[in-house]
């Protein structure tokens, strides 16, 4: 069993704790935030013992041995390198860093303290992810794919009152492409490997981040195309096109189904199965598995990908000159 903190105290920090203790390896033992009312708040829904409003407390304290971070994409970098250093592994939320020169240094600092770094990502960690790289062959030679993440958000409605919530400001490194583009990027990485050339085609805001985008990643052979959007709505299903058959699956996160559709009978066999309701379960019991047993094989495949990840978002932004404020 693993004691843990959380930073943040938003619906992804309840979910997170939530699917935290139904995997039954991880003990939620402190909270933090600068509100101690929020703080306290946590703390007695979920059945925390201490509460902080300093990291720098909290990251001493001999109560957590791991911390979960869900503070403000833009300081994730400074929170986690706090934990870091105070020898805790970190498990940050996606977008885990706003640049690659972060996690570099992120990276190295979790390897000088012997403690790990993870970013905290659902939908390659899930048993259905597992299923649709092993049975990847049967489409043959992948052609052509489609991952598509368009989900409205209401926070949108506040940008078009005139307010910048954090998701849609460049000063928290908001935008569409690291907050919901993510999750169909990590699909594209996790089953095809880093792309030859990352081009982004994004709908701007005022506040210099993206609303929406068509990025494109070239392979060898074919071209994946990733459409991801907080300012409108979709129902277009992910698709992977092989020359013999074609994967259709529903979302790419939570992957909750899939289906094969043969390219000849054109007969279509459902491969996926019933996962948890709360799916970042699997991440957690991943991440506790690579921390009690050391596995740094699994380690460094999830940081490549993550770094890979983090290569492309950032690419594909200065393309169009979308640069956070900590970049400035």
């Amino acid at each position: 069993m693993i004691n843990f903190g959380t930073v943040g105290t938003g619906w992804i920090t309840s979910s997170f704790i939530e699917a935290a203790q139904a995997s039954k390896q991880l003990h939620l033992t402190s909270v933090f935030s600068r509100s101690e009312e929020k703080a306290r708040l946590l703390a007695d829904t979920y059945g925390a013992s201490t509460i902080f409003t300093s990291i720098e407390e909290m990251a001493k304290s001999s109560e957590i041995d791991a911390v979960y971070i869900a503070s403000p994409n833009s300081i994730h970098y400074s929170n986690t390198l706090t934990f870091l250093k105070n020898k805790k592994h970190v498990i940050c939320e996606k977008p885990i860093f706003s640049n690659i020169a972060e996690s570099d240094e992120a990276f190295r600092i979790a390897e000088e303290n012997g403690v790990f770094l993870f970013e905290a990502i659902r939908n390659i960690h899930t048993p259905n992810f597992k299923i649709l790289k092993e049975k990847l062959s049967m489409a043959g030679d992948v052609r052509s794919a489609i991952l598509p993440y368009i989900k409205y958000s209401s926070r949108y409605d506040l940008y078009l009152q005139g307010e910048e919530p954090n998701i849609f400001s460049s000063k928290y490194s908001g935008g569409a492409l690291v907050d919901l583009g993510v999750y169909p990027i990590y699909l594209a990485v996790g089953l095809f490997g880093e792309p030859k050339k990352v081009s982004y085609h994004p709908v701007k805001l005022r506040s210099g981040v993206d609303g929406s985008g068509t990025l494109v990643l070239e392979y060898q052979d074919f071209v994946c195309t990733i459409l991801c959007s907080k300012v409108s709505h979709s129902t277009i299903l992910c698709e992977i096109h092989g020359e013999a058959g074609t994967f259709v699956l529903e979302d790419a996160a939570p992957i909750s189904k899939i289906e094969f559709i043969d390219s000849h009978t054109n007969d279509g066999q459902a491969l996926s199965v019933l996962q948890e309701e709360k799916d970042m379960v699997y991440e957690c019991l991943n991440f506790v598995r690579i921390i009690e047993t050391k596995d740094h094989t699994e380690y460094e495949k999830l940081k490549k990908w993550s770094q890979i990840v983090l290569q492309i978002t950032e690419e594909a932004r200065k393309q169009n000159g979308i640069i956070f404020a900590s970049e400035k």
